[in-house]
């Protein structure tokens, strides 16, 4: 089989196709024949040596596909079928023709979405559900400011959080990203970032209130900014580095709030906690992508064989929604 590899830490370029042996399903894991995988930005620093893969995964980038079930190993108790279209949340390995994955981390598609698209969902609604709903604990009528709101992982945090009754602020770079996040998205509140200053904009927005949630992928940059735009316990949710990993904190400000930092991945996470929350994805979101609530949005699509026009295109930051390689 095609599968991409990683020659040295560096740009684009380093990403090489390869002929492979195709992966051989173990216990408990099925076989997908891939039609499409996710780019996100784990693959992107997978790329430039700052994120290996987790001790066991594959070396070969990609954390979400969509395809259809083409074998299973032993042991396998989930109620799938060979030809099944499903969708999988992976370690790595989903820049290939074939992957085996736990069963645990399948699911099928839902209703109305097609086997390319999907490939847009599992990694960011599975990172989107976990840190807002079920570690944050976000409640319909709170403030939810989001970093990067026109990226995979931000289009789907804004659709998921209107979806359940919660107002949204968003920041993006462009004057077109505040404008797509507006008209596309729908959110309450747009800010530029490179023009206004977020914390000044955000209380000004809301009467000095603050953000009840801030799903946060900058890091050390935006630390202490973003504690400050917190509401009286608020909670501050860091899923990203991008902004660098070391910052000072200032504790007194958290204790005068009352307010939370959490810190979380979700590419390291044993297979039973990447379990639960793909069956809470299923329970409780998938519902609002079959009813046209929640909408996977792909920018664009590149084949295997163009891997490097599509990191290129990634490391531009000029997409809206998902970039996505086809099989």
């Amino acid at each position: 089989m095609k599968a991409v590899f990683i020659t040295e830490p560096g740009g684009p370029e380093v990403l090489q196709v390869r002929e492979v042996d195709a992966p051989v399903p173990g216990p408990g894991e099925v076989l997908i024949d891939v039609v499409a995988a996710g780019i996100n930005r784990a693959d992107v620093q997978q790329r430039r040596g700052f994120y290996p893969p987790p001790p066991g995964a594959s070396e070969i980038p990609g954390l979400e596909v969509s395809g259809r079930i083409a074998a299973f190993g032993p042991d396998v108790t989930r109620p799938f079928s060979v030809g099944d279209k499903v969708m999988a949340l992976l370690a790595g390995g989903g820049y290939a023709e074939k992957v085996a994955v736990r069963a645990e981390q399948v699911v099928r598609i839902p209703q109305g979405v097609d086997v390319v698209t999907a490939a847009a969902l599992a990694e960011t609604a599975a990172t989107v559900y976990s840190n807002l709903f079920m570690t944050a604990q976000l409640q319909p009528g709170e403030l939810l400011l989001v970093h990067g709101a026109t990226g995979g992982i931000g289009t789907m945090a804004v659709q998921m959080a209107r979806a359940y009754g919660v107002r949204v602020a968003a920041t993006a770079g462009t004057e077109e990203k505040v404008s797509a996040a507006r008209a596309f998205l729908g959110v309450d509140i747009a800010i530029n970032y490179k023009e206004q200053d977020f914390v000044e904009a955000l209380r000004e927005a809301t009467d000095g209130h603050g953000a009840d949630v801030i799903l946060d992928v900058v890091g050390a940059k935006y630390l202490e900014r973003n504690v400050e735009a917190l509401a009286t316990y608020g909670r501050l949710v860091i899923i990203g580095l991008q902004g660098g990993a070391k910052a000072e904190l200032n504790l007194g400000m958290l204790m005068n709030k009352r307010a939370a930092v959490i810190a979380t991945s979700l590419r390291p996470r044993p297979v039973e906690e990447k379990g639960a929350i793909m069956a809470a994805v299923k329970e409780h979101v998938w519902p609002l992508v079959a009813d046209g609530r929640i909408k996977p949005l792909v920018d664009k699509t590149f084949p295997l064989a163009n891997v490097v026009a599509a990191h290129e295109y990634f490391d531009s930051g000029e997409h809206v929604g998902k970039i996505l390689l086809t099989i």
